[in-house]
């Protein structure tokens, strides 16, 4: 069993504001823009990682919503879990993970984002929840 492959299991949260902007960060630790989201803590359930890693990221406390999809980084092995989200809470502000905080069009979440994290955002527009896989930053086609 000392060969078998570890992953990592992240949530994030598509924070869709009454406007359908969505919220997004600009990380401090690579200046990539992403919706907010991390690790998820071993203790706790994926709507209460969600909230934490929103609130951590943007000061915003939401109320989750739908699973939207489940992306996986295979470079990486991170598989992530996105729901959709709304605002609740709080003004969304600069934080000690996030360098830029703001609401996108779905426009502009295309231009900034990386492929890999754009479609997580625009899948929570979407009818259903999808499944996907990434090398970090494109879409792999299976």
């Amino acid at each position: 069993m000392g060969d078998t492959p570890k992953h990592s299991v992240s949530v994030a949260g598509v924070v869709v504001d009454a406007h359908e902007r969505v919220l997004a960060i600009q990380r401090r630790d690579n200046g990539h823009w992403e919706a907010p989201g991390g690790v998820l803590e071993l203790d706790e359930s994926f709507e209460q990682g969600v909230r934490r890693e929103v609130l951590e990221e943007t000061g915003l406390t939401v109320q989750v919503g739908p699973l939207t999809g489940i992306y996986k980084n295979v470079s990486r092995g991170i598989v992530a879990l996105v729901f959709r989200c709304t605002p609740e809470h709080g003004e969304p502000c600069p934080t000690a993970e996030a360098h830029d905080v703001r609401w996108l069009t779905q426009d502009e979440v295309r231009e900034l984002m990386a492929p890999a994290f754009a479609v997580r955002v625009l899948d929570a527009f979407g009818p259903a929840p999808v499944t996907r896989s990434h090398d970090g930053v494109n879409l792999i086609e299976v």
